[in-house]
């Protein structure tokens, strides 16, 4: 499965929900500093991540209750070497100079 890359909004979400495990979209808006961003916005977040694969959900009554479907590991890897890809020429040796 290619795990796809996040906007800096999804990966804030799923940060919490790697936190927390599990959760309604209550329980995610909460950790969010202020100004808290609508409810509507991480709703329609959590709807982009479930199409990407990257979370899912169990219903309770009319709540979500949100779980992540990819661990934080296998995703920093995945970010780590898009990086490497990306700007080190698929080098790691180069991404390791450049960082000392």
């Amino acid at each position: 499965m290619k795990i796809q890359q996040l906007t800096k909004a999804e990966e804030q979400v799923m940060q919490y929900l790697w936190d927390l495990q599990k959760a309604f979209l209550k329980d995610i808006l909460e950790l969010f500093p202020e100004p808290k961003p609508h409810t509507n916005t991480v709703s329609t977040i959590l709807k982009l991540l479930k199409d990407k694969d990257f979370v899912d959900y169990k219903v309770f009554g009319r709540q979500h209750q949100y779980f992540p479907l990819i661990s934080l590991e296998k995703y920093r890897g995945k970010s780590m070497k898009n990086l490497v890809t990306n700007y080190f020429e698929g080098s790691y040796k180069n991404a390791v100079s450049f960082l000392v």
